[in-house]
């Protein structure tokens, strides 16, 4: 008879949000869905916004920290001529004002403003920490604000013109950007006021939106006892880290928390690593130092699932 381990189900598994969903409701059905208590998501989306949202399993929760960084990519529509008091078509109008004529020309020039390296406010309805209260709490019991321009990064920007009043937008961007604080900025640029009306999430550093499944599918596969097939494992969200590979005394030190060090042969490798042992499984992460020190950070669970034999790795 198979036994799991209490960690299990584990690994990564990728969601099409529906609109209307918080990403905590999203979490709380995957919860019920996959009997599975520990669940992190690596970056929230909005109600309204659809698209991916990249959830952490079991010991997979571990590695959220290092998920949350990845850059990420989306598509939406920007209505100008209307202000709202949280920038996107969930709030109430504050302000309206006329449009003014736009070509294709000035859109380009407008999206050269807003690439690169950038600061910018948060929304007021956000989970931005004010004095150790989220700043939607604040914003709701109508205190005043005084949010601080944050450092992001804008990658790639297109606008293009759907009507009038209109605005397609494609965007990749570093963490922490909020498209609806760029939606508002564009408004303020252009003098009329905007909010962001529609927004889907296409990609979390390697994931893509197409890769994802709904709640209802995962929900048959889960009845259908396939949840095995759709899960990730845990490394592969931190492909665009180094990986260290080490021999099986090297491994136990780092299964228990030691440091060890290595021979390097390269000196410009280091930083954040993904470490593996001689077999191929992943076992931790850690820092890599220019000495050749590896300190372990996270290190992985030795087992996710027995199935009538121990499957440790030392």
């Amino acid at each position: 008879m198979a036994r799991r381990s209490p960690d299990w189900p584990a690994g990564i598994l990728l969601i099409d949000k529906p609109p209307g969903w918080t990403s905590h409701d999203v979490v709380a059905k995957v919860r019920g869905i996959c009997r599975q208590r520990r669940i992190g998501h690596t970056g929230t989306l909005d109600p309204m916004a659809t698209g991916l949202l990249v959830l952490c399993l079991g010991h997979a929760t571990r590695l959220v920290e290092y998920m949350a960084r990845h850059d990420k990519a989306y598509e939406g529509e920007i209505a100008l001529g209307v202000a709202t008091d949280t920038d996107d078509a969930d709030g109430t109008p504050i302000a309206t004002a006329p449009v003014p004529p736009l070509t294709d020309a000035d859109l380009r020039a407008l999206a050269e403003r807003f690439i690169g390296d950038i600061e910018q406010v948060p929304p007021a309805y956000s989970a931005v920490k004010i004095d150790g209260q989220r700043a939607y709490e604040a914003a709701r019991k109508g205190h005043d604000l005084d949010l601080a321009a944050r450092p992001v990064r804008i990658d790639a920007l297109e606008l293009k013109l759907l009507a009038p009043d209109r605005v397609g937008v494609r965007i990749e961007c570093g963490p922490g950007t909020y498209v609806r604080s760029l939606a508002r900025d564009i408004g303020q640029v252009l003098g009329c006021g905007a909010h962001l009306a529609t927004l889907r999430r296409l990609r979390v550093g390697a994931f893509q939106v197409h890769e994802a499944i709904t709640l209802d599918e995962l929900q048959r596969l889960t009845d259908e006892g396939r949840l095995a097939e759709i899960l990730r494992a845990a490394d592969e969200g931190l492909a665009e880290l180094p990986a260290a590979i080490l021999a099986p005394p090297a491994a136990r030190s780092v299964r228990n928390g030691v440091r060890v060090r290595l021979r390097l042969e390269r000196r410009d490798v280091h930083g954040p690593v993904r470490i593996y042992d001689t077999r191929g499984d992943f076992i931790a992460t850690g820092e890599l130092r220019m000495s050749g020190e590896l300190r372990p950070s996270k290190v992985m669970p030795a087992m996710t699932i027995m199935s009538g034999t121990d499957t440790n790795s030392d």
